[in-house]
Formats: C-alpha cells, structure tokens, sequence
C-alpha cells in the first residue's frame, strides 16, 4: 500500500506544485491514484490557506475529493490546527460528512480523546508515532491499541545520513503495536532512504508533497502523481531485508 499525503503543512511559497483549495486537491488526488497510490491523506484548508478542523472546512474538502477518488480517504487532526485539545475534541465531533480514516498523532495532549471520539463514529484511526516523541510509549499503554487502524510510523529526521537508522530505532519502540499493521515513511531529506526501508521490510508506506519536494534524483517533483510513480518504481527494484 502507498498512502499519497497530498499536501501537509505546506504553503503557496513552496511552489504551485503544492494542491490547497478542494479543487486543486481533488485533482491532485485523482492524478496520484492514477498513478498508483492506493489511499489518500488530506489536510483541509481555509481559503486564506490554514490548516482547519472546522466542519465545513472539511466536510467540503471530503465531498469534493469523493467526486473524483474511490480509494479511501484520511484527514490529519493535528493540534497544530486546534491547539486546545477541548476545541479539537468538539471540532471533529461536529464532523457530518466523514473520512475513512484520521491520523492522530499520539504524542499531542488529548490525542486518546480524539481517537476515541472516531472510533464511537466508525471511522478508522492511524496512530501517529513520530520519532523523537514519546508517542510510541503511550501508545504501548493505550487501551485504544489493539482497535487502531494502523500504526503511522513517522520518521522525523531530516538527514539522509541518518533518517534509516532513526527508522530502525523507532519500530523498535514501537514493537509489535498490537499487532497493528505498520505504515512507515519519512520527511525532507529522510524520505527516500525511509521509503527505500519499508520497501524491503515489506511495510506500507506513503509519499506526496506533504513529506519532499523532490524525487529521488533530487529533481524538484512536478506533481503528488510523479513522486507516486517514482515510489512505486523503487518499492518493485527493493529486495527483502529481515526487520531487526
């Protein structure tokens, strides 16, 4: 499975590659799973371009990106966007129109409280677990673990260098996640070499311009759709490694 994060925290100065209205979205979403991708990560935005939990931010994001992609769909819930865990709880609450899955990052305050709340609603959880953060310990501990989606394994070191061995510490501390599958993938310069690891662990993964801007090659990606196929291409020349 290659998950396609279609545009992040990312912002009109990091190029008109960078999908934020719904429209724009869609059609990057459709190029992507034409090109393979298999789900689709979304953060919705407000006309002015800020990351939004509001209802009608979001429900309008969903519908129109179901026009146009039959693969399922997954919204962030980052605090970023709702910093009071009290006013993201009663945000996402409100949700009518609803995705298919969230990710919630487990290291941010209330992060439990918003997963439960989804879980009630019947959509699906990622539980995020970035490196650097004590994420995977309280996730270890949640009661929530054994009902997740998935587990989202987040590599956040932006090193090349480096960003693989980080990989490999942080699916450590994550075990076995109540046997949860794993999605793994990195950020910025950690991408590839990250993406490059699940491929030979046999892990999903994910890429879009939300993670890097570039392709392997260090070209800067055109489209969410070119970093798929370059994806792709290199998750089928990846040979099989045991997972230590």
């Amino acid at each position: 499975m290659v998950q396609v994060c279609l545009n992040g925290r990312r912002s009109g100065a990091d190029g008109a590659a960078v999908p934020l209205s719904p429209g724009e979205l869609a059609r990057s979403a459709a190029e992507a799973v034409a090109a393979g991708a298999t789900e689709v990560h979304v953060h919705p935005r407000t006309p002015c371009g800020r990351d939004s939990l509001s209802p009608r931010v979001v429900e309008e994001t969903i519908d129109v990106l179901r026009r146009r992609v039959r693969v399922p769909l997954g919204v962030t819930t980052g605090a970023w966007a709702a910093p009071d865990p009290a006013v993201r709880l009663a945000r996402v609450s409100r949700w009518s129109v609803l995705p298919d899955f969230v990710s919630v990052n487990w290291h941010e305050p209330g992060a439990e409280d918003v997963a439960g709340q989804f879980l009630t609603m019947g959509v699906g959880v990622e539980a995020g677990i970035w490196s650097g953060t004590d994420g995977a310990a309280r996730f270890a501990a949640s009661p929530l673990g054994p009902a997740v989606l998935r587990v989202l394994a987040e590599v956040t070191d932006p090193d090349p260098a480096t960003a693989e061995d980080s990989a490999r510490a942080l699916l450590a501390g994550i075990g076995d996640a109540f046997g949860r599958p794993v999605l793994l993938h990195g950020e910025e310069g950690g991408t590839w070499p990250v993406l490059r690891l699940a491929g030979r662990l046999g892990l999903a993964t994910r890429i879009g311009l939300e993670d890097t801007l570039f392709l392997p090659d260090g070209e800067r990606a055109p489209s969410n759709a070119e970093l798929v196929a370059a994806a792709l291409a290199l998750r089928d020349n990846a040979g099989p490694v045991r997972r230590r």
